[in-house]
């Protein structure tokens, strides 16, 4: 079975908005959540869909989602206090049904600018490797730093790579991390990735667009309908 755990718990304070929450602001009549939903709804190699949400939004999703035809959408949870903590909130609603084999794609609700074919190189690495973590190229030069200014190390730009999603493990991998960071008192955990890394899996990436864009600012937003609306032109068009 593989299932999509798609999380949405945050309030987007970044976004300078007071009436929503940033995965339901809405481009083309068309909430960035369900922008998002879509590409796993589409996808035939997908059995089912977790959405995880803010508590008090979530009969709101309930509606978007039968508004807009969604139907692999089986459970709806409310999220944490953290992206982790949403997580496994995630997770823990669907034990009961996952074998420890499932194949769990975790991927931000505010991230719509993903492929069929990435979720497709996704799964064809846990099937591979056991795990896929989906990044871009590095563009410019990273740099390491003291917690002050002081720059310590500056790494091969060759051998660097942009964290994005989704991010793909068994059930059974990703599951017991998050117990032991559970156990651990661990709660904060920037991704999966760095909650995996942590407790020594063999991570294996895959590559994504750099457009594979987190919305997470105003300047996001606008670069996500920039880049929709080349695309819809480029359909009608045949740019």
């Amino acid at each position: 079975m593989i299932t999509a755990l798609i999380f949405a718990g945050g309030t987007g304070e970044r976004m300078n908005t007071r009436t929503k929450p940033k995965q339901f602001l809405e481009l083309h009549g068309k909430p960035i959540i369900i922008h998002t939903i879509e590409h796993f709804e589409d996808h035939p190699l997908v059995d089912n869909i977790i959405v995880v949400c803010l508590e008090s939004w979530i009969n709101e999703c309930r509606r978007l989602l039968k508004r807009n035809f969604i139907k692999k959408v089986k459970w709806i949870v409310p999220g944490g206090n953290t992206g982790q903590e949403s997580i496994f909130n995630g997770l823990n609603a669907i034990k009961d049904i996952c074998e420890d084999d499932t194949i769990v794609l975790i991927h931000d609700g505010v991230r719509p600018l993903i492929t069929q074919e990435l979720i497709t190189e996704n799964i064809k690495s846990v099937e591979k490797h056991g795990s896929a973590i989906s990044v871009s190229y590095a563009t410019e030069t990273i740099v390491t730093i003291d917690n002050k200014t002081k720059v310590e190390a500056i790494p091969n730009r060759e051998q660097t790579r942009i964290t994005k999603a989704p991010q793909t493990f068994y059930y059974k991998d990703i599951w017991e991390a998050h117990t032991k960071a559970k156990n651990d008192g661990l709660d904060n955990m920037l991704d999966s990735a760095t909650l995996m890394n942590h407790y020594g899996y063999t991570l294996h990436t895959v590559l994504s667009s750099p457009y594979n864009i987190k919305i997470t600012s105003p300047s996001d937003y606008y670069v996500f309908r920039a880049i929709y609306e080349a695309k819809e032109n480029s359909q009608i068009f045949g740019l």
